[in-house]
Parts: structure tokens; sequence; C-alpha cells
């Protein structure tokens, strides 16, 4: 025992001090005390005393100045991206290398490089971000490894608070080729991240805000002075960004075509004024839910003269002065396209104007605008003569008065007409006796407008021999008499119909429309026919050949009707949809795969008497076509 322990604790076989000069609260374990004696480790390198095992290899502790300079002298998009992958350490670091200092920028022979595997930046990659998948990593190792395929062309990051700063550095840094970048909702990237972008991103074209509220007026002032080739701007929910921005940009960019702006309470009339008399490749505008009166849209009637497409929503400030001297100004004269939500300066008179003043318009749509009655809509269209589409939703104060004069227009060359929800549309008495049909009307739709029934139907017919398209969404007051009425004044076959929800059909109109127009009919969809079965399906089966969209989805059908269906000799369906129709059964497997050999697309959800077994033979026997269960 004296041997195997030592008091003065300097025993080679024993390692530690003293057992006598041990705190005396210290416990020693039997175990402890007859545990294995220690042996003196052997060491062939006496200096390995005063070496630190722990210490990282000898590159890794070169600090990042020296690191930034070797990596930038290293030869090669390819060697540069390879290095970036030892550690995330020079990942960042290599990042930061901006591209105007690589040395093989530099250095150059006869207008080459000096590197045979340097690719050209073209900006070829488009990269995407969302949640927490967008963070300074990943963007760094997307700045180091798009530079080795063709350079980032187009960069957009959703949702993310874990993007900063320092990823957008390395953005900038070594991705002189990005043209479109898209910011959503990021609420930590600032006006520092814009200004590294603008300073070596001249190539940007496109630029994306939405929700960054640290962003202000100096980023986006940066990047106007910096990238005059910016040709599209969208600001969204960006609290902070206001007058002076537009105005940058209405100095800088020459080249601005789409503009849009939406719910930003600093930009007023002075930046919308300035941007619109300034730009004069200015194609598109949007403007939604910003603190503007009528003097922005005098400008814009003025100055717009380049303007084709634009759209106003939720101007509140803007009253029927500002409509009206849009229109009467009459600059607007390569407007095609109108779109008004919302704005409760739109009347009767300020439309009529606007269709004295947009010569060529084409398209217009009125959404909310309880301003607009018979009276406006008539006189509209008599004064846009070369209005192709017109789309009214929400317009409770047109009747079904304005839709007959609206209609029967001799001098229009409307060819869709589209009514949604439109509660002021009642069903006529009596038929008129006096009006004129139209030669130009191809599609019309008439969705959700529950006082629409049999008798304004039978006169849509005869007011639209020439239709093509038909849309009677959730008309629940029609039948088959007002359907079919329309059927008969048809004198050129419909090609797509749709019946969704009209409630009170039932299979002698379907049999008759299979019969007039089968010849034609590509697109039928009688979702929440709830009276359609069978026999309409025998009936598709033998008159549409040309059929290629089908949807019978929550109607009365069963086995036997897609028996019949698939008897079809010439049919060649490629989407079926029978969605919730639960009376057929396991029994249409043999049917669902003859009519499977030419089907793209099948829709089986709900119907809870097929079992899962042969959906899933259906799945195997059936592979080119998508199977919903």
């Amino acid at each position: 025992m004296p041997t195997l322990v030592k008091y003065s604790g300097d025993d080679e076989h024993h390692k530690g001090s003293s057992f006598c000069s041990m705190d005396s609260t210290r416990l020693l374990s039997v175990h402890d005390l007859y545990n294995r004696p220690y042996k003196r480790m052997r060491i062939n390198d006496p200096y390995s005393l005063f070496s630190n095992k722990d210490k990282n290899p000898s590159i890794e502790i070169l600090p990042d100045e020296c690191l930034y300079e070797i990596f930038r002298r290293l030869s090669g998009s390819q060697t540069r991206s390879i290095s970036a992958c030892v550690s995330k350490h020079w990942l960042m670091v290599m990042s930061n290398v901006r591209n105007s200092e690589l040395e093989s920028n530099k250095v150059k022979v006869n207008n080459k490089s000096l590197d045979g595997d340097e690719q050209e930046n073209d900006g070829y990659l488009t990269r995407s971000l969302e949640g927490k998948k967008a963070t300074d990593t990943r963007l760094a190792a997307i700045a180091v490894g798009a530079s080795a395929r063709g350079g980032l062309g187009k960069l957009s990051v959703r949702g993310s608070n874990k993007v900063t700063r320092i990823g957008f550095l390395a953005i900038a840094c070594s991705c002189p080729s990005l043209k479109v970048l898209s910011l959503w909702n990021v609420p930590l990237i600032g006006d520092e991240s814009l200004v590294e972008i603008s300073k070596e991103c001249h190539l940007l074209e496109s630029l994306d805000l939405s929700q960054c509220p640290l962003i202000t007026n100096t980023g986006l002032a940066s990047i106007a002075k910096n990238c005059p080739n910016l040709c599209s701007l969208t600001i969204e929910s960006c609290k902070n960004v206001g007058n002076e921005s537009l105005q940058a940009v209405a100095r800088s960019c020459p080249n601005l075509q789409s503009i849009s702006i939406k719910d930003c309470p600093l930009i007023k009339d002075e930046g919308i004024t300035t941007l619109l008399s300034s730009s004069l490749v200015l194609t598109k505008v949007k403007l939604q839910s910003l603190d503007i009166t009528d003097l922005s849209l005098a400008v814009m009637g003025c100055y717009g003269k380049s303007i084709t497409n634009l759209a106003l929503t939720s101007l509140r400030n803007v009253t029927q002065k500002g409509f009206w001297a849009m229109g009467n100004a009459k600059g607007l004269e390569s407007l095609m396209s109108l779109t008004v939500i919302s704005c409760y300066g739109v009347t009767d008179l300020s439309l009529e104007a606007i269709g004295h003043g947009c010569r060529v318009l084409k398209h217009m749509g009125l959404k909310k605008c309880c301003f607009v009655s018979d009276k406006g809509l008539v006189s509209f269209t008599k004064a846009a003569c070369f209005l192709e589409s017109l789309q009214l939703e929400e317009c409770n104060r047109i009747t079904q008065h304005g839709i007959l004069g609206t209609l029967s227009n001799q001098n229009s060359k409307l060819k869709s007409f589209s009514l949604m929800k439109c509660m002021g549309i009642k069903d006529l008495d009596n038929q008129p006796v006096d009006f004129s049909e139209s030669q130009s009307l191809r599609s019309l739709t008439i969705k959700n407008c529950i006082g629409f029934g049999n008798t304004n139907l039978a006169m849509i017919g005869k007011l639209c021999p020439h239709l093509h398209n038909l849309d009677l969404t959730g008309l629940d007051r029609i039948n088959d008499t007002g359907l079919f009425e329309l059927l008969k004044t048809c004198k050129v076959g419909l090609s797509k119909v749709n019946l969704t929800d009209c409630i009170n059909l039932t299979d002698e109109v379907v049999m008759a429309l299979a019969k007039i127009h089968g010849g034609t009919l590509e697109v039928l969809n009688l979702d929440g026919c709830r009276k359609i079965g069978d026999e309409s399906l025998a009936a598709i089966a033998e008159n549409c050949l040309f059929l290629k969209d089908l949807d019978v989805s929550k109607s009365c059908i069963t086995d036997s009707g897609v028996s019949c269906l698939s008897s079809g000799d010439h049919m060649n369906l490629q989407v079926l949809s029978l969605s919730g129709c639960s009376r057929v059964s396991n029994e249409s497997k043999n049917s669902l795969e003859r009519l499977g050999k030419t089907l793209v697309g099948l829709n089986l959800q709900g119907c809870n008497s097929i079992s899962s077994s042969v959906i899933e033979s259906l799945v195997v026997n059936l592979w080119r076509c998508d199977i919903l269960s």
C-alpha cells in the first residue's frame, strides 16, 4: 500500500496532489483509492509538451484580411466555388470578394481571360428562397455558386426574418449580372442592402419590394441613381417610402415601363405627378390604396400618352372630377386596358368622358363601382367604339335594361361580356320587341346574378346568336325552358359551356345541348347540377365527338352512365371529373380503364363507393393519367 500511494504526490505511478493535502470536504471512494495505476506517457517529441492539441490548422488562424487576398487571387470561378465549400467561415469571406476585385478579371490577354474555364456571367440562373430556407448563409452560397454557373439573373426572397444586410452584401459582391430582385415580407432588410445592390448590380431591370418597413427613400434613390436600366418597379406596403423615391426614379430611370404602387401612405400627389409627367415610355401603371387626389388623375390624363394598361383601385380621395378630367384631357391616346375597382369617383358622367377620351380602349373592367348605372354604361359603350371586352362585377345599379342597351348597339365591336354578382338585375316580365342582334359577341359570362331568370336568358339568346363560349355559373333561377331557347337561337356551335350550380337543369336540356351543339362542344361543366343523370352521359357519348373536358361532379350519375360514356366509339376525352358522385362504385373500374386510354386527368375525390384498392389499381393501370382521389 505505501508503494502504491505516496503521500507526497510525486510518484511516477500516481497523478494528482497529496492525499492529505486534499480538501476535507472531498470524499475519496474505494474505487478511486484502488483504481488501476496510471503509467507514464511516452513522449517522442519533447516539443509537443508546449503545443496545443486543440489548435486549428494553420490556415484557419489566418486573419480574414489574408484569406481575402488569397481568395481574390484564385483563378477560375469553379476554383473559388470549391474553396467556399471548405467551411462556413471561408464561404462568408469568399462571398465578400467583389467581382471587380478578382485578379482574374483584371489581367487579360487579347481581351480574353487567362483562366481557361472562366464563364460569362450573363445571368441565366434563377433562385428563390422562402421562409426558414432564406438565410444569410444560403444567400452567400448562392452568390458564390452562381458565379460559376452562368451568373445569377433573378433572385426572390420571401417571408424571412433571418436575412440581413450580410446576405445581400454577398449577393451584391458576387452577382453583378442580377437583373430581377424581389423582396416580399423581409423585415430586416433596409437601405444598406439596396445601396450595396445599387453599387454593384448596375444591370438591374426589375425591383419588387413588398412589406419591407426598413426601406426608405435613401435606398430607392440609390437604386434609381446607379441602375439606369430599371424598367419595372413595384412598391407595396412600404410605409417609409415617399415622394422623394418616385422623384429620384423620374430623374434617373428613363427606361421605366411599369410602375405598381400599393398601400404606401407617404406617397402622395407630388411623387405620382412628377413620375407621370417625366416618364416617356411608361406603359403599365397600377395605383392602389394611395392618398392621392384628382390632381394625379388629371396629370395622368394629360401626360400618359404611352400608357397602355392602367389599374386604379381603392382611390378614396379621387372624386368624379378626377376621373372626368382624366378622360376629358384626351392624353391617354394609347390606353387599351383599364380596370377600376372600388373607386367612388366613377360615375355615369366620368365613365362617358373616359369612353370619349380613350379612343383605342379595348378592355374595360369595373368592380364595386356603385355609382355607375344603366345610363352611364350605355353611353360608355357607344363612345368606346373599339371596345372588345367588358367586365362588370358588383355594380348593383346595372339592370337588365343596361345589358339590353349594351348588347344591342349596332356599332359595337364587343366580343366578350361578363356580369358577376350584379344584384340589380331582375328577370324581365316580357321580352322586348325592338332590339338589334349583336354581330360581334362571342363570349358571354353571367355569374351569380341571383335575379337573372328565364326571360332574360331567352332575350340574351336572341341578342347574341353568334356565341362560342357561355358561362352561366350560379344561376339557380333558370331552368330547361330558358336555356333551351338560347340553345335554339345560337347560329354557330357552342364550344365551351359552363353550367356550374345551375341546380334546376335536368337531363332534357343537356340532351338538347348535346344534339344541337355536339359537333363543336369541347368543354362542358355540369358541376353541382344535381338533377343531371345517366341519360345526359349517354347523349354526350353519342353526340359530342370533340369533347375534351367534362365535369359532372356532385350530380346523380351512376355506374350505368359511366359505362355509356366509355362505350362512345369516337370519344377523345382528356379530363373527366366525377368528384362527389357517390353512386359511382367499383363496378365502374373497367369503364374508367377504357376511358383512361385518352385521359390525362381524372378526379375521383368524394366518390366514397369506390374502394381504395380499385383506386390503386387505376393508378397503376392508368399511369399516364393524373388521378385525384
